[in-house]
C-alpha cells in the first residue's frame, strides 16, 4: 500500500547520515504528511485551516493511526502484524518517554508530546483497539462495539483536542461522543468490506433482534430486516452527534473548528448512507462524499465555528 511504502521511506530519511536535529525534524515532519496527503481521507480537509505547527502535529497523529490501521489491514499472516504491532508499541514508549524512536512517523509524535502534551494513554488505546482487529471478529454486544469504538476513534479526538488547543475538561467528552459517532459512521459504510475480511462490527445481539444472521451479513443479503437494522445503527450514530454537539464547551468552540469540519464532513456522509439504503451490504466502490461537497460543508463548519454568533445564523454543521 502507499502508506506503507511512504513509511519505508520514512525509515530510510531518518537513517541519512546528518548530525541536524532540525533535519531530522523536518524528516519526521515530511514522513507523517505524506501519509495524511496520500490517504486521500476526509480528514486531511479539516487540517487545512491549522496552525502550521499544530497542523503537523496533527499529521503525526494521524499518520500513526494511518500505518498501524494498515497493518492489521494487510494480507500479511496475523503473527507479522502482532510483530509489527509489538514494534509500534515499544516506538510509542521511546516517543513519550524520552527515548530514540526509529519511525519517523513515531518521531514526529514524540516532537507532538513535547510541544502540545498528547498523551501516551490515548495513542496506546488506539493501538489496542487495532491489536483486537487480529483476533476479534464479532461483537456481541452494543457495550462491546462501543467500547472498540472509544479505542480505535474517541482516543484519536482525545489525542486531538490537545493539539487543537482545547482548554476546556469538557472537550473531552465532546471528543469521546464525536469519536464515536465518526467511527459508527465507518462502520455503517464499512458492513461489506468489512464482511468480505470475515469482520462483523454489527452487535449479534441486534442481528438477534432484527431477525438475521452472520450469514445474511456475510452474504449481503438486503431485504427490509436488513434495512431496519442499518437504519438502527444510523439512528445511534446520529445520538452520538447530537451529544457531542450538546456538549461542546463554549470557550472551545473556536479551537474545536478543525473537529466541527470532521463532523460536518461525516455527518453528510451518513446522510448518502442512509439515502442508499441497504446498499451498503453489497461490494462496491467505498462510498465518499465528491470534494465540492467535502469543501462545501468544511466552509458551513468553519463559519459556524469562527463567525461571530455562527451557532445562530447558520444551520448546524450536524
Amino acid at each position: 500500500m502507499m502508506t506503507v511504502s511512504l513509511a519505508k521511506r520514512g525509515w530510510q530519511w531518518l537513517k541519512r547520515s546528518s548530525s541536524s536535529a532540525t533535519e531530522q525534524s523536518m524528516d519526521s515532519q515530511m514522513a507523517a504528511a505524506a501519509v495524511t496527503a496520500n490517504s486521500k481521507s476526509n480528514f486531511a480537509v479539516a487540517f487545512l485551516l491549522m496552525p502550521k505547527a499544530r497542523r503537523q502535529a496533527i499529521h503525526a497523529v494521524y499518520a500513526y493511526c494511518r500505518l498501524i490501521d494498515d497493518i492489521v489491514d494487510s494480507d500479511d499472516p496475523v503473527e507479522q502484524k502482532q510483530a509489527a504491532l509489538a514494534v509500534w508499541e515499544d516506538e510509542l514508549k521511546a516517543a513519550f518517554f524520552g527515548g530514540k524512536p526509529h519511525s519517523p512517523v513515531a518521531v514526529a509524535l514524540a516532537e507532538a508530546h513535547q510541544r502540545f502534551g498528547i498523551r501516551y494513554e490515548d495513542a496506546l488505546l488506539v493501538l489496542r483497539g487495532c491489536q483486537s482487529d487480529l483476533h476479534k471478529r464479532r461483537y456481541a454486544t452494543w457495550s462491546e462495539l462501543y467500547d472498540y469504538c472509544y479505542h480505535v476513534a474517541s482516543a484519536v479526538g482525545l489525542m486531538c483536542i490537545a493539539l487543537f488547543g482545547c482548554k476546556d475538561p469538557g472537550s473531552r467528552q465532546y471528543a469521546i461522543h464525536l469519536g464515536q459517532a465518526l467511527q459508527l459512521t465507518n462502520i455503517l459504510r464499512d458492513v461489506a468490506e468489512d464482511a468480505a475480511r470475515d469482520r462483523i462490527y454489527l452487535p449479534q445481539e441486534a442481528l438477534i433482534e432484527f431477525g438475521l444472521s452472520e450469514s445474511d451479513i456475510l452474504s449481503g443479503r438486503r431485504g427490509t430486516a436488513a434495512l431496519w437494522l442499518l437504519r438502527h445503527l444510523a439512528a445511534r450514530a446520529r445520538e452520538e452527534y447530537a451529544l457531542a454537539r450538546a456538549v461542546m464547551p463554549e470557550p472551545d468552540r473556536r479551537a474545536l473548528m478543525p473537529a466541527e469540519i470532521m463532523g460536518s464532513i461525516y455527518f453528510g456522509l451518513l446522510e448518502e448512507i442512509e439515502r442508499r439504503g441497504d446498499a451498503v451490504l453489497t461490494q462496491g466502490t467505498r462510498l465518499k462524499l465528491s470534494p465540492r461537497r467535502k469543501i462545501e460543508r468544511a466552509l458551513h463548519a468553519a463559519c459556524t465555528t469562527l463567525l461571530p454568533f455562527g451557532a445562530k445564523l447558520f444551520a448546524p454543521v450536524y
